[in-house]
């Protein structure tokens, strides 16, 4: 049995009409809404929920305020959904129907498996030139004007429990360790071959429990850099980026999110073997961002917010008094 990635976020929100739109703007396709919820798809069908606050068929949140109420994970065959069956037996929470297993997770998050639905997507990212290797030749790099995020990518989540809920993935789900800050986190990916982290737990010196950030996989740098500035001209605030994580090797852009905590859209992360060694690393904010821009870009001049538009049709023209 392997976990394939995330199927499905829920959300359980304050405001839905403002989650509708900065999600339309965030770029993920609208199916259905009615006036208590909505669902949006990214271009592989993997779902996003957003849902009144108040709905009593939402699972209880784990936090105060608009926040993320349940992560489905989906597995590739019927057969090995049954092969989960009783697994989450005496776990809080645990229910089994026709078409899902689930439970609460030792962190208070419900979760949930289901078959995936998830379609194959024509969806390809711009490969660059480096030195010794040339992959794109008589082919420009695209510019986005707006992102279309691929996939939910991953989900990061604050835990006042961080070796029971690390125990609980791996081995109920069989989440393999990518990398460590030993005692405070854990980077965790579905199985042995795959993209560096499908969940990522952190631990507060407070103790803290809840929702950190989603993060949606765009096809390259180029589409963290357009989408961002989309979202920027639609009026929605930067908490950092872009920028670089070291420990992942991926290109970010976290957004404030009015469904809950953050929003990510990310690129080029690390793809790991059952071969990969975990490492430790020391939590500080160069190992969070190698490099990152505080404030993010402005849409509309595409400089630092704050900073002044170009001028000129060139950037060696100064303008003459």
């Amino acid at each position: 049995m392997t976990i394939l990635g995330i199927e499905q976020i829920t959300y359980g929100v304050t405001d839905l009409e403002t989650c509708r739109r900065f999600f339309a703007d965030w770029g993920l396709k609208e199916v259905s809404h009615d006036e208590t919820r909505a669902r949006f798809e990214s271009l592989n069908g993997c779902t996003v929920l957003v849902a009144d606050s108040n709905d009593p068929s939402l699972p209880a949140a784990f936090e105060e305020g608009p926040t993320l109420r349940e992560v489905t994970w989906g597995v590739a065959t019927r057969a090995e959904l049954d092969a989960l069956r009783g697994r989450f037996a005496g776990q809080p929470g645990h229910f089994e129907s026709d078409d899902a297993v689930g439970c609460i997770d030792p962190n208070g998050m419900a979760i949930r498996v289901e078959v995936t639905r998830k379609r194959e997507v024509e969806a390809h990212g711009s490969p660059s030139n480096v030195w010794g290797q040339t992959l794109r030749v008589n082919q420009p790099s695209p510019i986005y004007e707006r992102a279309e995020p691929v996939e939910v990518g991953h989900v990061v989540f604050f835990t006042n429990n961080l070796a029971e809920t690390e125990k609980f993935y791996q081995d109920l789900l069989g989440f393999e360790m990518s990398d460590r800050y030993p005692g405070r986190g854990a980077f965790l990916r579905c199985a042995p071959h795959g993209g560096h982290h499908d969940l990522f737990l952190l631990a507060l010196p407070n103790g803290k429990r809840g929702l950190n950030h989603v993060a949606f996989t765009v096809r390259d740098i180029h589409e963290v850099f357009g989408g961002g500035m989309h979202i920027s001209r639609c009026g929605w605030d930067t908490q950092l980026g872009p920028g670089r994580h070291p420990v992942s090797s991926a290109y970010f852009w976290y957004f404030q999110n009015p469904a809950g905590a953050l929003v990510e859209y990310y690129a080029d992360e690390d793809q790991l073997t059952p071969e990969w060694q975990p490492r430790d690393f020391e939590p500080g904010p160069t190992v969070f961002a190698e490099w990152a821009i505080d404030g993010g870009i402005d849409g509309n001049t595409r400089r630092q917010k704050s900073a002044k538009a170009p001028e000129g049709k060139f950037m060696t023209e100064r303008k003459h008094d």
